[in-house]
């Protein structure tokens, strides 16, 4: 089969012939219509992600396809399913065995696009905003990068839980496609000052930010008394340094979130919350935005769109066709 490998760290992925994989007795074995991409795919190629596998490996966190076989111990999937699998590597392929656990049925409505879109997006701002921030009806939610992957589902699932939405990005295009998405208020990090801009809001009782950097500080200053702020990544490059003693003085609550990493120590948490954002998508209450699909040897171009922020939403690569599924 054809796959991408990445078997030195800071190289782009090559694409090569591999023996296709077997599986293992937990594991489906799939054949592989979508990968979703994410900025997590390019700290793997620097090989400074936290779970950055060994290498060789093949690329491609989350993935849509059909199940092809099964392992000794699978009895809840059958040939045939459509499944969405957040496997955290071996995407980037046209077929991979992985963890039957980490594996979700597809309503019948989406299609391998979306699927291969929805899991970590969806999933990290629904985590993030409901189980760890406890989100309220009525409160202000500030969402920077919110014209990125997990932004745009950031103020889409804030819009849905009640808050008032301000969405902070780059530029009219990005702006616009945050006010598609709910936003109630919109701040352009190019030419305003996020501080100032929240302050005539009354300021931030949520902050969700996936950027970090001098972004993540002006936000900090911004936030009401109370307030918890959610770090979802560093997208900028620069870790933001806190400051123990200005949380003190206005009851602040940082509240860090590694969706993954949730599988570990409490899945749970994941299950429940893809149970809910499923039926939100079944019922048409959430869509995901996908800026780019593009063919399986243009996967390099779809990082690059990632690299270069140039996408919006999320950017897919498209392995086979879905209608292969019904010949």
């Amino acid at each position: 089969m054809k796959a991408y490998r990445i078997t030195s760290h800071g190289q782009p992925p090559e694409q090569d012939d591999v023996a296709s994989p077997e599986p293992a007795p937990g594991e489906i074995r799939l054949r592989i219509y979508a990968c979703g991409l994410n900025f997590a795919d390019l700290l793997m190629q620097e090989g400074s992600y936290q779970d950055t596998p060994a290498l060789p490996f093949t690329p491609g966190m989350e993935v849509a396809g059909t199940v092809e076989s099964l392992g000794s111990e699978v009895s809840n999937f059958a040939p045939g399913d459509r499944v969405a699998v957040f496997g955290g590597q071996g995407g980037l392929a046209e077929f991979g065995c992985f963890d039957a656990a980490r594996a979700v049925k597809l309503p019948d409505v989406m299609s391998m696009i979306d699927a291969a879109a929805f899991q970590i997006a969806y999933g990290t701002s629904h985590v993030a905003l409901d189980h760890r921030a406890r989100l309220q009806k009525g409160e202000t939610l500030l969402v920077l990068g919110a014209a990125g992957g997990v932004g745009l589902t950031a103020v889409e699932i804030g819009k849905l839980m009640g808050a008032t939405v301000v969405a902070c990005a780059r530029g009219t295009a990005k702006l616009d496609a945050a006010r598609a998405a709910g936003a109630d208020y919109l701040i352009d990090a190019e030419t305003q000052d996020i501080r100032d801009e929240m302050r005539t809001l009354g300021g931030a009782d949520v902050v969700y930010d996936p950027v970090g950097g001098a972004q993540f500080e002006a936000a900090f200053r911004a936030c009401k008394p109370e307030a918890r702020l959610l770090p979802i990544g560093f997208a900028s490059g620069e870790v933001p340094q806190i400051k123990a003693n200005h949380l003190l003085v206005k009851n602040l609550s940082i509240l860090g979130v590694y969706w993954g990493g949730y599988l570990k120590f409490r899945p749970d948490v994941v299950t429940d919350s893809l149970c809910t954002l499923l039926d939100w998508y079944d019922a048409g209450r959430i869509k995901p935005h996908v800026s780019h699909v593009l063919p399986f040897d243009r996967a390099n171009d779809g990082l690059e769109l990632l690299r270069s922020r140039k996408s919006t939403g999320k950017v897919v690569i498209e392995i086979a066709k879905e209608a292969a599924t019904h010949e």
